[in-house]
């Protein structure tokens, strides 16, 4: 990983594979900021956004750099990633970027790696730690939530697996009602995928406004599953209940 201070215009193209998560860089603008750099390459993926706001004197002479909080975009969707751009303040003329050098599932495998001392120690991880040495993540599902019929029981995935996918290959229905005949087959068109994210929202990739948006009138750590990205251990409940205003259903 490293760290640049480039213009808040740096000269890059910014992609994405289908996962539509984890930007990286596309691309770069010839005789760009990030070109003249001679340090950021295509194919590195972006970590951390952080604005250099710059204090100046009634002379408009620089005397001090404000210190902001930084923005973790590892995992981040890619509107999401636009959006933190497009939304700096306009005093704003830096950004200190983080990126890691390496491939996806490279940056993956550093953020599930778990603690060399907490191993050692016998304590507990946190939700992004393997259960053991196979790589994969566990994805706890409970169905039926709250009445007799509860059940509670595991798969294990790939990091980076997308949700209702996972699910559905495992024979779990996402879906209430009859839009399990009528959904949009994970297009993210009909919002009628929705799962209750009980634990571990920390590793999952981050809400982008449309998801936002289809769900405002529904608890905080309900999903579009099929939009939902599973990095670490994760509990979801199926068909979860829904505000009867919820225009997908």
């Amino acid at each position: 990983m490293y760290r640049i201070r480039i213009p808040r215009s740096p000269g890059i193209e910014w992609g994405t594979d289908l996962s539509f998560a984890f930007v990286s860089v596309r691309a770069i603008e010839p005789g760009g900021p990030a070109d003249c750099s001679c340090m950021i390459d295509v194919g590195d993926q972006l970590c951390e956004l952080r604005p250099v706001v710059v204090q100046k004197d009634d002379d408009d002479i620089p005397v001090g750099v404000d210190v902001v909080q930084p923005v973790s975009l590892i995992g981040s969707p890619f509107d999401t990633v636009m959006n933190a751009f497009a939304s700096l303040d306009r005093k704003v003329v830096d950004l200190d970027l983080v990126f890691f050098r390496g491939t996806k599932a490279d940056l993956i495998e550093l953020c599930t790696r778990g603690d060399d001392d907490d191993d050692a120690s016998g304590s507990s991880s946190n939700n992004t730690k393997k259960e053991d040495d196979d790589g994969l993540v566990t994805i706890t599902v409970i169905e039926n939530s709250g009445t007799s019929t509860e059940t509670k029981s595991k798969i294990r995935v790939e990091p980076g697996s997308n949700l209702r996918q996972s699910l559905s290959d495992n024979g779990y229905d996402v879906y209430q009602s009859i839009t399990r005949f009528t959904n949009c087959r994970g297009k993210q068109l009909c919002g009628t995928c929705i799962v209750d994210l009980t634990e571990g929202a920390g590793g999952t990739n981050r809400k982008s406004m449309d998801e936002c948006s289809t769900l405002r009138e529904n608890p905080g750590g309900y999903r579009l599953s099929c939009v939902t990205f599973v990095y670490g251990d994760v509990t979801v409940e199926t068909k979860p209940p829904v505000k009867a205003s919820q225009w997908t259903r």
